[in-house]
């Protein structure tokens, strides 16, 4: 880290964390019935995998931001870009796996899902 810049490192840790926990909820932990029912709009599942992604910000954030507002603020940004984004993918992506369309667009939305967590941290 050049000159030793706390915040730096403090950003970097709090990105990271993100992504972990976004691969964890969006990879290990979801359901089949979220990844089915994602492209329902309003669908409980849906909502619950969102849901879940917001939480998680909530917990990293808590962490390490001085106001419990911020993470909470943080968290709803998340939970709305990432239903939106899942029920767009889910809705006008392709649905074949061995298409050359479906990966673009699966790493088309994990790249948003990424941004997302750049666009927190920036605004921290």
């Amino acid at each position: 880290m050049i000159n030793g810049d706390k915040m730096s490192l403090l950003l970097f840790v709090v990105l990271l964390l993100l992504l972990v926990k976004h691969w964890y909820i969006d990879f290990v932990n979801q359901t089949t019935a979220e990844v089915v029912n994602k492209g329902v709009y309003g669908s409980f599942d849906g909502l619950m995998h969102s849901i879940k992604q917001g939480v998680g910000t909530a917990v990293v954030l808590v962490c390490f931001v001085s106001s419990p507002i911020v993470a909470v603020l943080a968290a709803l940004f998340d939970f709305v870009v990432h239903y939106h984004v899942d029920w767009i993918k889910s809705n006008y992506g392709c649905k074949d796996m061995t298409a050359k369309a479906f990966w673009s667009h699966l790493g088309f939305d994990q790249l948003l899902h990424q941004i997302t967590y750049i666009v927190i941290c920036f605004l921290l």
